[in-house]
């Protein structure tokens, strides 16, 4: 009775989506495939997955057996791969969880640029502007933006998030430049929703007192890239992370309004689960992404060359 065997299969099972998807990944009989998972449900007692001719699921207990056995699995040939190879060398699977914007914009290039490097490494991305729970649903890793609430998770600093004032040539030629906040106020203003509701926007002037504007709200949208695209739009101004906004202002679609006034700033952080060491792969996968972005991001060049310009 081969174990290990019997577990490889049923982990492969899950993360191909089936027997024959499974046995093409393993290059074995689906026969093989199907006599393995029996041979593992009747060792552990009972049924790990719900299958059909056409689909499968797991059960209660197959979700647990898995959470626990894939983790084993991976520690287990990244020990392998360090007895075989190299130790830099990376394999296995890593689960990675983003928000959709960001992930689209820059994670995308930062991985591809990072699979380059590590062709036996396979990762499983999810974009979704929720906030995924971990442990629970078995990421390995994720980037979050904004506050970290729960205290449990371990993080890293991966960029600052810095927010600008912005409004497009048109909108610009219209209502005029601004020159102090309190011009701003009655202008139509577009609203991301993802933070608190309001009506009134704090800014910070140069000589750090706090400003209330008092715009009209034309739109309001739970997602950055729409609201950047209405801004070009000639909509209303908006105040947006410089990670959204940096490609439409390089290429003229929008102009930083008031560059020396200040703005609610966030993080972006990597977070992941405590209680075990972090794995090979994704100590590797954060460092990568440290120095890919750091405290200087590169979208964040559009906002230095203004307030350049402004002094």
């Amino acid at each position: 009775m081969d174990r290990f065997a019997e577990v490889e299969v049923f982990v492969r099972i899950v993360e191909t989506g089936g027997i024959g998807a499974a046995a093409r990944r393993m290059d074995v009989a689906k026969s093989v495939v199907s006599r393995r998972l029996r041979d593992l449900e009747d060792r552990v007692g009972g049924r790990l997955i719900n299958r059909t001719t056409r689909q499968f699921s797991l059960t209660e207990t197959g979700r647990v057996y898995y959470e626990r056995v894939s983790k084993v699995l991976e520690d287990l040939e990244e020990a392998d791969q360090a007895a075989l190879s190299d130790s830099s060398t990376l394999t296995g699977t890593m689960r990675v969880a983003a928000p959709m914007t960001f992930g689209v914009m820059h994670l995308a290039p930062a991985i591809a640029d990072f699979l380059s490097q590590h062709e036996h490494l396979r990762i499983d991305l999810e974009l979704n502007d929720r906030f995924v729970d971990l442990v629970e649903e078995g990421f390995d890793v994720a980037v979050r933006i904004g506050a970290l609430s729960d205290s449990s998770l371990m993080a890293r600093k991966l960029a600052p998030v810095r927010n600008a004032l912005m409004a497009s040539p048109g909108f610009i030629a219209k209502y005029g430049r601004p020159q102090q906040a309190g011009d701003l106020n009655g202008l139509p203003a577009l609203h991301y929703t993802g933070i608190a509701e309001r009506n009134v926007f704090q800014v910070r002037t140069p000589q750090g007192d706090s400003v209330a504007v008092r715009p009209d709200i034309r739109m309001r949208a739970n997602n950055g890239e729409m609201l950047r695209k209405m801004a070009e739009a000639g909509l209303g101004f908006l105040i947006n992370p410089t990670f959204i906004s940096a490609d439409a202002v390089d290429a003229g679609k929008l102009e930083i309004l008031l560059p020396d006034y200040g703005f609610d700033a966030v993080t972006a952080y990597a977070i992941y689960p405590p209680g075990r060491n972090l794995s090979t792969k994704v100590r590797a996968f954060i460092d990568f992404l440290v120095g890919r972005f750091g405290e200087q991001p590169y979208w964040d060049h559009c906002l230095d060359a203004a307030l350049k310009t402004a002094k």
